[in-house]
């Protein structure tokens, strides 16, 4: 696509910010969006629409580097389109009574694939992990649209509808849950959008994408609603796959904008009868807060709670991160933060340092 065709492209966003959903769901609460205008998946995470494209060469750099005549949008006709993420990162972890250890690791290198094969109305999409080990697939869906785009039905493996979907795969609401994009599953789902609403109700295996064990299934529904400055959504998932016991989840999560900060929260409970002998009940939390001085830059910081089993007094724990994140030319991002986990004294794991560096390149 040339410069001058990408011109009205750019303007077009421009517009479209006031009404419109990122890589991060602090970036839909701070421009007013919603996860389906920057992601190929309605409910976010994975390759990038050729509006998330544009979005992330444009508003997000500190410095857009001239490409001559041509612009990035992932499409490579009209029916293709190819994507990818790579994460890479050093860190330091200081455990009480424990040597210090440092580590480089390569977290992630994904790539992304989807074919509109019929223009609007079937995609075929797949998200495959490449690095590190083997190739393991994360998503591998066909979905089907209605005319109007108010409804689609999606079948395959996929990440499950329930809550925020965040970037930090580590986050207590998410371990907790077990619902993140490190454990997709294989189900259908159905999908609903009017206006500010959006609601999506899935059927799925219940193992994480692995073999199933019992006749039972996973259902997820979510439905939210989003307005320019605010945001609020409920969450329910309910696991009968387990042949020792269901497992519960409850959810609830928001966002909101203040001036230049963009909050995020989120409360759970669950109620997972699997675990004997009389099962086990949990609760997890996160508030986030990013602030963008500039352009370019972005301040974030978390609080997160946890309490693994409300039958059990005084086990609960807490963790606090602070993270600085630059983007200093369009496809480029460096990350580094600090985080601290606070919970019962004589567990010296739950009282781990973490610095660390990260690398993310994306297209």
């Amino acid at each position: 696509m040339s410069l001058r065709h990408t011109r009205p492209l750019l303007g077009l966003l421009g517009l479209l910010l006031a009404a419109t959903a990122h890589a991060e769901p602090y970036l839909a609460v701070a421009n007013g969006l919603k996860c389906g205008q920057c992601h190929v998946n309605p409910s976010g995470g994975g390759q990038r629409t050729v509006f998330g494209e544009v979005f992330a060469q444009s508003q997000l750099p500190a410095q857009h580097l001239d490409t001559g005549t041509d612009t990035w949008t992932g499409q490579l006709n009209r029916f293709i389109s190819l994507g990818g993420d790579l994460r890479f990162q050093g860190t330091v972890q200081q455990v009480p009574h424990t040597a210090t250890t440092n580590s480089f690791d390569l977290e992630q290198t994904r790539v992304y694939l989807s074919a509109n094969v019929i223009p609007e109305r079937l995609l075929v999409y797949v998200d495959e992990q490449v690095a590190p080990g083997g190739a393991l697939n994360r998503e591998a869906w066909g979905m089907f649209w209605s005319a109007d785009h108010s409804w689609y039905v999606k079948a395959g493996q996929m990440y499950l509808p329930f809550g925020l979907r965040l970037q930090d795969q580590s986050a207590f609401v998410l371990t907790t849950s077990g619902i993140s994009m490190a454990t997709p599953d294989k189900g259908v789902e159905f999908g609903w959008e009017k206006g500010h609403w959006d609601a999506q109700l899935a059927v799925s295996n219940g193992t994480a994408g692995g073999s199933t064990n019992g006749n039972g299934k996973q259902t997820s529904l979510q439905a939210s609603y989003v307005e320019a400055r605010w945001r609020l959504g409920l969450a329910a998932n309910i696991n009968d796959s387990d042949p020792s016991g269901s497992r519960t989840a409850y959810a609830a999560f928001a966002g909101l904008k203040t001036g230049p900060i963009a909050w995020l929260g989120q409360a759970e409970v669950i109620d997972d009868k699997s675990v004997p002998p009389d099962g086990q009940k949990q609760l997890a939390g996160l508030i986030e807060a990013n602030y963008s001085p500039a352009r370019g830059h972005n301040i974030k910081l978390t609080a997160e709670y946890l309490d693994p089993n409300r039958h059990v007094a005084n086990d609960q724990q807490t963790r606090y991160s602070l993270v600085y994140e630059y983007t200093p030319i369009q496809f480029l991002q460096i990350r580094g933060g600090f985080r601290y986990n606070d919970g019962i004294p004589q567990a010296d794991a739950q009282h781990l340092k973490l610095y660390f560096i990260e690398l993310h390149g994306f297209f």
